[in-house]
């Protein structure tokens, strides 16, 4: 017989992951990595364990419109964070999935971006996410469920948190 699986979650996996954190919190402490190369234009290429991500700018911003571009791969993050994150808890929660999408849109002046206004932040001014999910929770367990994904988003926590960045030239 087969790993017991919950919404295509291998659970003898991730409640090992869990029961290790739980046993000593530096099983939890993790470093992850990127590196971004030039790609001639307005291209970039990043590179993060075995995969390879494309960005582009659209045609409008001076690109060629190959790939998305980096504001966008924010908004995929969140949503990708927040499909996992539902997925995850519904799993430890005995939740069957049926359907789960999240809508994304984030607002930006391109006046921040461009240097033209000081008091212009050059990223999001707001991100709004609408999360369609269908399960076979009750609607207090999804509640539930949606506070805690809420809290424990990675790059939910890194959107709405201060983060120290630094960032060196060599």
């Amino acid at each position: 017989m087969g790993a017991k699986m919950m919404n295509g979650v291998p659970m003898a996996a991730v409640e090992g992951l869990v029961n290790a954190v739980k046993s000593d919190p530096a099983n939890g402490q993790t470093k992850w990595n990127a590196v971004t190369t030039w790609k001639g234009g307005l291209v970039c290429e990043s590179k993060i364990r075995n995969h390879t991500v494309h960005m582009n700018e659209p045609t409008a911003l001076g690109g060629t419109d190959t790939a998305p571009n980096m504001v966008e791969n924010v908004l995929a993050a969140y949503g990708s964070c927040l499909v996992v994150g539902y997925t995850l808890n519904a799993a430890l929660r005995g939740i069957t999935i049926k359907d789960l999408k999240v809508e994304l849109e984030g607002d930006l002046d391109l006046a921040g971006f461009l240097g033209l206004a000081e008091t212009v932040p050059a990223g999001f001014s707001g991100v709004r996410a609408k999360v369609h999910l269908d399960s076979d929770g009750s609607p207090e367990a999804i509640q539930a469920m949606h506070a805690q994904v809420l809290k424990t988003s990675p790059v939910g926590c890194i959107l709405t948190k201060p983060l120290k960045v630094t960032t060196e030239l060599v």
